[in-house]
């Protein structure tokens, strides 16, 4: 097996994991679904102010460097990410599949997955899908990703784990960068308010379309 397929498979296990925890819920988290039902229900069902409300809250648990290092010794991946990372990971997906599920999809649905990975990686779907050589237009949502085959969806999700392997793998920048002790909890925050919020948006884009 080429090094690039074990990155593949490796990566897509790491993000398989992290979206099970995120479905699943935590000991002291909630499953996604629960999540977006609770903000829905605090706002009279108003899907925007949901939305607002909800981001606001996990950008805001993405900052705090208690809450991520509670976090760090409940998510145990198989490759080397710095516990900020990985706990910083759960909360941004599990943000995002509450966003989807507030605007009417099930977690549960493969093309929801895969739609899920692409905005946590910030990759754009119809770059992959060209690179596995099926034709399509640049902007894909999750209705085309519904009517692929299941085999096409499983090579858009290898295609993303080894993309997330070289973008936060042990050889990674962002993994340097918040690795480095002296830096401290400031960077680690301004970085993590900055890529949750983007996050954010590109989840909002592609669950309301």
């Amino acid at each position: 097996m080429s090094t690039e397929s074990e990155n593949e498979q490796k990566g897509q296990a790491v993000l398989d994991k992290i979206y099970g925890y995120a479905v699943k819920g935590l000991p002291a988290s909630k499953p996604a679904d629960e999540l977006a039902k609770e903000y829905l229900s605090k706002n009279n069902g108003n899907v925007q102010k949901a939305t607002d409300a909800l981001i606001a809250n996990q950008v805001a648990k993405c900052t705090t460097t208690g809450f991520l290092t509670g976090l760090g010794g409940i998510i145990t991946l198989p490759v080397t990410l710095p516990a900020d990372i990985t706990s910083s990971m759960y909360v941004q997906m599990r943000m995002i599949a509450a966003i989807a599920v507030m605007h009417g999809y099930r977690l549960h649905d493969d093309a929801v997955k895969t739609m899920v990975y692409s905005v946590l990686l910030n990759i754009e779907l119809g770059n992959v899908l060209k690179q596995i050589g099926v034709k399509t237009v640049d902007k894909v949502a999750v209705s085309m990703l519904k009517k692929l085959p299941g085999k096409i969806l499983t090579k858009i999700n290898q295609k993303l784990g080894f993309r997330f392997i070289t973008k936060f793998g042990q050889k990674g920048i962002i993994n340097l960068a918040k690795g480095i002790p002296f830096l401290g909890g400031g960077m680690n925050a301004v970085l993590n308010l900055a890529e949750t919020k983007a996050i954010a948006d590109r989840a909002v884009k592609a669950f309301s379309s």
